[in-house]
C-alpha cells in the first residue's frame, strides 16, 4: 500500500495514541489528531492527507459533517466504533468499518480497503 499520511479523528486521547503508535509502526504518518467535529473540518479543509479515520461518536457529537466534507473532497475515510451505536448513515453504508478496539490486523485491510474505494 506505500506509506499514506492519515488524519486521525478520535476524542480519547490515549485511543488516538495508540492508534498513532500502530499507523507509524505500519509505515504511515499521522498529520493531525481531532477529538471534535470542529477541528476536524478545519484540519479536513487545510488538506494535506491521504486518508482519515473517523471515530464516529466525538464525546456525543455525531462524524457525519466529516464524513460528508470528506467525501465531497473525493479523501478516503474509514470509521471506527466502539460498536455500540446506530448503522451509519445510507451513504455511508459502504465506508470500511474498524470495530474498536484498535488492532494492527484490524486497522490494516480497512485502510487497504478504502484505498481501493477511491
Amino acid at each position: 500500500m506505500g506509506q499514506r499520511t492519515i488524519l486521525v479523528v478520535e476524542d480519547e486521547p490515549l485511543i488516538a495514541m495508540m492508534l498513532e503508535d500502530f499507523l507509524e509502526s505500519l509505515g504511515h504518518s499521522v498529520t493531525a489528531t481531532c477529538e471534535s467535529v470542529q477541528d476536524a473540518i478545519a484540519e479536513a479543509d487545510k488538506g494535506g492527507f491521504d486518508l482519515a479515520i473517523l471515530d464516529v461518536n466525538l464525546k456525543g457529537e455525531s462524524v457525519w459533517p466529516v464524513a460528508e466534507r470528506l467525501r465531497a473532497m473525493r479523501i478516503p475515510f474509514v470509521l471506527a466504533t466502539g460498536g455500540h451505536v446506530d448503522p451509519p448513515p445510507a451513504q455511508f453504508a459502504n465506508v470500511p468499518v474498524i470495530e474498536k478496539p484498535y488492532t494492527v490486523d484490524r486497522v490494516t485491510p480497512a485502510l487497504e480497503a478504502a484505498f481501493a474505494k477511491q
